[in-house]
C-alpha cells in the first residue's frame, strides 16, 4: 500500500467530543439569519440536501444561490480548542505509517488546518483535500475521490481510506480501495476492517502489509 487516505471529522477524533455539533449548529444559523430560511423549514431541508446531494452545501448552492465560500467560512467559525486537545497516542500510529498520508474531508481546508493543530497532528500529513477538490461536490460522490486519486498520482488499488462513513467507504471500495471502518457496531461487506479508533489503523496496516 501506497497511500492512506483519512476523513477528518468523527475519524481523526472521537464523536464524543462533539465538536461537529458546533458545526451543525452554525448551519443552521446560517440558514436562518444568512439565506433567510424559515426556522421551521431548516431542519427538513437539511435532510432533503443530505440525501439529494450529501451536504447541505450543495443544496444551498443549487437552490439558494449560496456563494460556497462564504458558507464554508460561517460554518466552520467554532471553537475547536474548547473541543480538541493533543493526540499522542494517535500521533505515534501516524509516525510509525510508512506510507503517504493526507486528509480528505469534506470539510474545509481551514477547518482540517485548525482540527489538526489542535490535535498536535499537522506535520503527519502531506496535503489536505477539502469539498473544493470538485467544486464543492461531496464525498460520498465518486468524483472527488477520483481528483484525489488523480492529485496525489496514486491508482486507488494502493490506496487505504479510513472513514467513519459507511457511505464513504462504500464509494471507496467500488473504486478499488482497501477500507478501514472507524467506530459503530456493524461492519458492513464492504469493510475490509474496523477500529475504535483511528490509532488502531497502524495495527490493521500492518496486518495487511505484513510488517
Amino acid at each position: 500500500m501506497e497511500a492512506i487516505l483519512f476523513d477528518l471529522d468523527n475519524t481523526l477524533y472521537s464523536p464524543e467530543r462533539e465538536l461537529f455539533s458546533l458545526i451543525d449548529v452554525r448551519i443552521n444559523r446560517y440558514m436562518k439569519d444568512v439565506v433567510g430560511i424559515p426556522h421551521a423549514e431548516v431542519d427538513g431541508l437539511r435532510r432533503k440536501y443530505w440525501a439529494e446531494y450529501g451536504v447541505t452545501l450543495q443544496g444551498l448552492i443549487r437552490h439558494h444561490g449560496v456563494d460556497a465560500e462564504d458558507y464554508l467560512e460561517y460554518v466552520h467559525d467554532v471553537d475547536v480548542a474548547t473541543r480538541l486537545q493533543p493526540d499522542p497516542q494517535l500521533r505515534q500510529t501516524l509516525e510509525k505509517l510508512p506510507q503517504r498520508k493526507v486528509v480528505f474531508t469534506n470539510g474545509s481546508r481551514g477547518h482540517a488546518f485548525r482540527v489538526l493543530d489542535a490535535l498536535e497532528l499537522s506535520d503527519q500529513f502531506e496535503a489536505i483535500y477539502d469539498i473544493r477538490i470538485a467544486e464543492y461536490l461531496p464525498k460520498p460522490f465518486c468524483e472527488p475521490y477520483h481528483k484525489v486519486l488523480e492529485a496525489m498520482e496514486v491508482p486507488a488499488n494502493r490506496c487505504i481510506m479510513v472513514e467513519d462513513s459507511r457511505e464513504n467507504l462504500r464509494t471507496a471500495k467500488d473504486l478499488g480501495m482497501s477500507t478501514i471502518l472507524v467506530g459503530g457496531t456493524e461492519r458492513p461487506p464492504f469493510v475490509d476492517a474496523q477500529v475504535a479508533s483511528a490509532a488502531e489503523v497502524l495495527q490493521v496496516v500492518e496486518r495487511w502489509t505484513g510488517a
